[in-house]
Formats: C-alpha cells, sequence, structure tokens
C-alpha cells in the first residue's frame, strides 16, 4: 500500500498535467474558432466553382486538358494530411488506418504526399515510397502550404510518374465529430450535380481551351486548400476534445487521491492515539 508521501506526490504530479492539459484545452479552443471561421468563409468559394464545373459540364464535349486525362490506374498517390503533434485523442490514428486499408485493399501500387509529422513516421519506418513530405505550422495550414502540396501533386500527374492522386483528410463537422474520408484529386472528373443538367451551348471568351488552362488548375488548388482547412479545424477539434477529457480524467484522480490520502492521514493519527491511550494503560 501506497504511503501518506506517496499520495501527496501523485496528487502533486495529477495536479501539474491538469494544468498543462488545461492550458493546452484553451488554446486548442482559441485556434478551433479561427479555423472553424476559415473553413466556413471557404466553403462557398468552393461551392461556386464546383458549380462552375457543373456548368461547363453540362456545355458538352470540352477540350483536353492534362489534369483531365485518364488513365488506367497502375501507380496512385494518396495525399495524406495528419498533424505534427499528437494529444489529440484517435485524431491521427484514424487517418493512418483510413490510408492503410486503402493501400491494402488497391490494386494498384501507391505512393505518398505526407503533410504532417505522423504519418511520415508511421509509413516511412514501414518502408513505404513517400514522393514528399512537409510539416504546418502550429497554428494550422496556410495558402503556402496548399500552392506547395498542388505543384507537387501536379508534377507527379503530368509527367505520367502516378495516374491517380487521392487525399484522405478529416471532415470537420463539430468539435467532437471528424470523419476521415478518401477522395479522389485527378483526374478531375467534372462533378455531377442531383438534378438533371439539360444540355447548354456556351460562347466561350476567351476560348473553351484558355479557360480551362486557368480553371483547372485553380479549382484543383482549391480541392486541396479545402481538404487542408478541413483537416486543421479536426485536428484542433480532436485536440480540444482529448484535452477536455484528460482534464476531467485529472480532475477526478485528484479527487480520488486526496480522498486516499485523508483516510491515510486519519488511520495514521487514530494509530498514535491508540499507541498513546495503550500507553497510558499499561502505566497505571
Amino acid at each position: 500500500m501506497a504511503t501518506l508521501k506517496e499520495i501527496r506526490a501523485r496528487i502533486k504530479a495529477a495536479k501539474n498535467i491538469q494544468q498543462i492539459t488545461k492550458a493546452m484545452k484553451l488554446v486548442a479552443a482559441a485556434r478551433l474558432k479561427k479555423a472553424t471561421d476559415r473553413v466556413l468563409e471557404a466553403r462557398p468559394y468552393a461551392d461556386k466553382m464546383r458549380g462552375l464545373m457543373e456548368s461547363l459540364a453540362g456545355a458538352g464535349e470540352l477540350p483536353s486538358h492534362p489534369l483531365m486525362e485518364k488513365r488506367e490506374i497502375n501507380k496512385a498517390c494518396i495525399l495524406l494530411l495528419t498533424s505534427d503533434r499528437g494529444l489529440a485523442g484517435a485524431y491521427n490514428t484514424g487517418l493512418i488506418r483510413k490510408t492503410s486499408d486503402f493501400i491494402k485493399t488497391s490494386s494498384f501500387s501507391t505512393s505518398l504526399i505526407t503533410v504532417g509529422k505522423k504519418g511520415t513516421q508511421f509509413f516511412g519506418k514501414r518502408g513505404y515510397d513517400i514522393k514528399h513530405s512537409m510539416t504546418v505550422p502550429s497554428s494550422g495550414a496556410r495558402l503556402q502550404d496548399a500552392i506547395e502540396v498542388t505543384r507537387t501533386a501536379r508534377k507527379l500527374f503530368e509527367s505520367g510518374e502516378v495516374d491517380a492522386i487521392f487525399v484522405c483528410y478529416s471532415k470537420f463537422y463539430s468539435a467532437i465529430r471528424q470523419v476521415p474520408q478518401i477522395v479522389q484529386l485527378l483526374p478531375i472528373e467534372p462533378p455531377t450535380s442531383a438534378e438533371p443538367v439539360k444540355s447548354v451551348e456556351f460562347g466561350f471568351e476567351p476560348s473553351a481551351g484558355e479557360l480551362l488552362n486557368n480553371l483547372l488548375p485553380r479549382y484543383f488548388q482549391t480541392l486541396v486548400w479545402q481538404s487542408l482547412l478541413e483537416a486543421t479545424a479536426s485536428e484542433f477539434g480532436a485536440r480540444m476534445t482529448a484535452m477536455t477529457s484528460a482534464t476531467d480524467n485529472a480532475g477526478k484522480m485528484i479527487q480520488g487521491l486526496t480522498l486516499k490520502a485523508n483516510r491515510e492521514r486519519q488511520a495514521a493519527i487514530t494509530k498514535e492515539i491508540l499507541e498513546v491511550v495503550g500507553g497510558a494503560e499499561a502505566l497505571k
């Protein structure tokens, strides 16, 4: 049985841990608010881009473009978005498991572009082919990060080194709900509307080819940027939830240890009183 001194040492350690987890919870909550605002601000632009692509899809046959070139998939690349740090519950574990299952069940060979140290460390130690790896600031992904990832992915696809690009990220719904998912990015396929779209003839100014040359790279970058924003918000949401749970558990541990320490102290006092009384009785 632990002595009173050992119990008090455990209480002190638990209080220190509680202070750390509480501070991390507050930091994650502040960053989550900013990340959520960025996601909500970016979604309308992404929706407009999707709507434009739907409209163009209804214009009939479009000119060919390297980003729309469909090939038999023999090699693919997965853009994996994880975090640089842990202490975020099952956030990274879910993404890594989702990617691992996808690789195992795929009929083609797969390489990786990893954003975040956790994904890089896991797959790097297991000998997977990592084409490019990068980290993001602790405050969240930046537009230049999306530009770098987009440039790398386009180079792999347009050179024919891979035949498809997928992204694995956590879709953000709320602070307690983030869903890992895998979405194909390249080749770009015009999104289909839920409602049937009538074929409409468009007059293009500038030409359709020039329009696609400007639109498709921007559309691809928008998809990558939106994925990074969703991943950032999901990470902070998962971390805030995990640190809230850790802080609450530390509080419960402190209460239990305090009660145990009081009982041990009371037992020691009672024992001393009994010894005094026993000595007094022996002197009579």
